[in-house]
């Protein structure tokens, strides 16, 4: 239990750490200032071009890669492992060191802990599927929407199929249910036709 309530702390904490927001104080632009005012890659990647947006971006997949990774090396629980991957992407979005504000949508970090928790055998090819659904829609936002839950329905076919714990698609639906409220602005812009397709600048 000692080691879950450390892994539970360390992970929502690391995954508050505001990566877009220190990436940009770096060229001197603060991402809370521009664009949707929300410290995300992409926010970050619309005012600095593509490159600065994909380190921040990878830096978020770390924030929920590493944690998942700890808690399957040291715990055994499979409800504790599923929470402790859960919540880096809780931090991002409601990240303390700005008052719970000012937070992400967590789909990278969402990504990274995916990733740790599933392997990069099962993980890819939906990766692939997200890249399709990009390509297909040309919006980030509606991509993002959908695509979570698209991963919750294959981690409870693969449960289904043994290859992983029940609690793992409870996992999916948490993150998915969080993704969607974090996108719930974007969902209203899409249902009034005002959602942006972006080119970024490189």
């Amino acid at each position: 239990m000692i080691k879950f309530i450390f892994l539970s702390i360390f992970a929502y904490l690391f995954g508050s750490i505001p990566t877009a927001f220190l990436v940009g104080k770096i060229k001197k632009v603060d991402v809370r200032e521009i664009g949707s005012r929300s410290i995300t890659h992409t926010n970050l990647a619309r005012a600095l071009g593509w490159r600065y947006g994909i380190i921040s971006a990878t830096l978020d997949v770390l924030k929920g890669a590493i944690p998942t990774l700890l808690a399957k090396s040291f715990l055994t629980n499979n409800w504790q492992i599923a929470l402790v991957a859960f919540l880096p992407t809780l931090g991002h979005d409601f990240p303390i060191f700005f008052k719970f504000k000012y937070g992400g949508r967590g789909v990278s970090t969402f990504f990274g802990a995916s990733l740790a928790l599933v392997g990069i055998k099962f993980f890819f090819p939906l990766f692939l599927v997200w890249i399709l659904l990009l390509f297909l829609t040309k919006i980030t936002g509606l991509t993002n929407l959908i695509f979570p839950w698209i991963f919750s329905a294959f981690l409870y076919f693969w449960y289904r199929l043994g290859f992983f714990p029940f609690e793992y698609f409870i996992f999916g639906i948490l993150e998915s249910t969080l993704i969607s409220f974090a996108l719930r602005n974007n969902l209203k812009r899409l249902l009034e036709g005002k959602e942006h397709k972006t080119p970024f600048k490189f």
